[in-house]
């Protein structure tokens, strides 16, 4: 059973009629490691038996059972668990006292968000924690040392988990083991022998003619439409239709080939029958975020599986590819990068370049016959239309003022600083929570309450996580300055005003502090009159 967004699972535990009854969160929390117990007693079968042990602990405790939240399937280190972020907003909201768990693994197994809610929050939101079996208890605050240890075991055990994890999939990806959640378009997952590849022959059809299209001379986006006008679903949809579990498409064009997917499959060595895998690496342990490798990182083994791409096909197609390359145009970045979108499908607009003048235009317009209306403008006639424009609107601010004495800040840019500074607040106190606990540790040992070996690990530990935090809360105060810098740029007094009314070229720089995006439009047609409707940030 587990939570899915704020309709947390809840269970009524009895009948309550006293006023003054104080309100619990049962917090529980089913994770993959539980489902291969050799024995009952390692720890709880299911999700139910951490529901009734609670519950009837909160009603021998005379509380008054606010919901049951429950996670299945979930590690305590993954933060997108959808009832424990529930769990989280209800508690800022103050709809309960307590916090009941099993163990305080249960909740998490993170150092960092202990300090940051059972130490942090929790307290000043006047929200107790309680766990059972490991008698973590914030009302006692005899037993904070304790709790602090338990967060970095838990932490040690998930470093160890993570490691184990990686060491075995190294060990299985140098063995030419394939070990993704799916393969490959072109092939499925042999049902005989784990991590071998078996080809999907429906699939593997679309394959060789994407690369005999191109041996041909064929673009890649003039294949991607080919394939979308006969619809031909790209391998997202193909392995959604098929029963895999991917999620539906976000919009009507995340289902079509595009340049980059053709770009992509054709330098592709595993349609020859070598395992290429590690092209992505985890950042963390305690975030699902992937990173690109380098490429001498690569696992790669050749011949590990039948191939779909003859030799012969794919040398030639990678001396095509080679003949047709070209290095990336060294320069600033585009004026309008990312700021310009297709007002149809809105889709960010590409940059072109046509007898050295340059273009914008929707890249969906040529994906599929119906897939976009597109937008097609030149840089130059948009870079016109915007400074009209905002002359116009900074004229107004002239003509009056009280409103000229500034031009108000995008609200996005107060919010994120308010955040950070929160995170700022956050870091600090868990900094001086790991000093404190650094202290009371060594007096530990001068009063040789602890053995040396636990001491020298601990502290260790602590150090490691005071250097992260403080690390961290540079970032933090560096991205606070950048904002504030955003902020000062944007109080546009009558002097700034004037400057920007004389401006003859835009820059980059103006571009980032005033226009928020650029909905760009198909040209009428009959003339020559292009929409825009631009987005500013005052």
């Amino acid at each position: 059973m587990g939570g899915a967004g704020c309709r947390a699972a809840w269970e009524p535990a009895g009948t309550w009629s006293l006023t003054d009854m104080e309100r619990v969160a049962i917090y529980c929390r089913l994770s993959e490691e539980d489902r291969h117990k050799r024995l009952v007693t390692d720890d709880s079968a299911s999700i139910q038996n951490q529901k009734n042990m609670l519950v009837q602990y909160a009603v021998e405790q005379h509380w008054e059972i606010y919901r049951i939240y429950s996670d299945d399937d979930y590690t305590g280190a993954d933060r997108s668990r959808p009832a424990f972020n529930c769990l989280l907003e209800d508690a800022r909201k103050r709809r309960f006292s307590i916090v009941l768990c099993k163990t305080q693994s249960r909740f998490t197994r993170e150092l960092e968000l202990v300090e940051k809610y059972i130490h942090g929050l929790f307290p000043a939101w006047g929200i107790r924690f309680v766990s059972i079996v490991d008698n973590a208890d914030t009302a006692n605050r005899g037993n904070k040392k304790s709790r602090q240890i338990n967060g970095l075991v838990n932490e040690w055990y998930l470093e160890d988990m993570s490691e184990n994890i990686r060491s075995v999939l190294t060990n299985r990806r140098e063995n030419g083991y394939h070990i993704g959640s799916f393969a490959l378009y072109g092939y499925k997952k042999d049902p005989e022998h784990k991590g071998h590849l078996l080809i999907d022959e429906e699939a593997a059809q679309t394959v060789r003619e994407i690369f005999a299209l191109f041996a041909q001379g064929y673009g890649k986006t003039a294949i991607a439409r080919m394939l979308n006008n006969r619809g031909i679903p790209n391998p997202t949809e193909y392995k959604r239709q098929h029963g895999l579990r991917y999620r539906q498409p976000a919009s009507k064009n995340s289902t079509l080939w595009k340049y980059c997917t053709i770009a992509g499959m054709l330098v592709n060595e595993i349609y020859i029958g070598n395992m290429v895998q590690g092209k992505y690496g985890s950042v963390s342990y305690k975030t699902k975020k992937n990173r690109p490798r380098p490429a001498g990182t690569w696992y790669i083994v050749k011949g590990t599986h039948e191939p779909i791409i003859d030799r012969v096909l794919w040398d030639r197609v990678q001396d095509m590819i080679r003949e047709r390359s070209k290095p990336f145009r060294k320069g600033t970045l585009g004026l309008f990068a990312g700021k310009a979108r297709c007002a149809c499908c809105g889709y960010t607009l590409r940059s072109s370049k046509t007898r050295e003048r340059y273009y914008l235009k929707c890249p969906n317009r040529y994906m599929a016959d119906h897939a976009c209306t597109g937008a097609f403008i030149a840089v130059d006639r948009l870079e016109r239309m915007v400074l009209a424009e905002l002359k116009r609107l900074l004229s107004q601010f002239l003509d009056r003022p009280a409103v000229a004495a500034r031009i108000s800040v995008h609200p996005d840019w107060e919010a994120r600083k308010a955040r950070l500074q929160s995170e700022m607040e956050a870091d600090q106190k868990r900094i001086a929570a790991c000093t404190k606990a650094m202290q009371d540790l060594y007096l530990d040992r001068v009063q040789k309450r602890i053995e040396q070996e636990d001491f020298a690990a601990l502290s260790v530990s602590l150090s490691g996580e005071r250097k992260r935090l403080e690390k961290h809360l540079a970032d933090i105060r560096s991205r606070i300055g950048n904002i504030q810098g955003q902020l000062r740029a944007s109080e546009l007094p009558q002097e700034t005003v004037k400057r920007y009314l004389d401006m003859q070229h835009l820059t980059r720089g103006a571009v980032e502090i005033l226009i928020d995006h650029i909905a760009v439009g198909r040209r009428i047609p009959g003339t020559r009159e292009v929409p825009v409707e631009i987005h500013w940030n005052f």
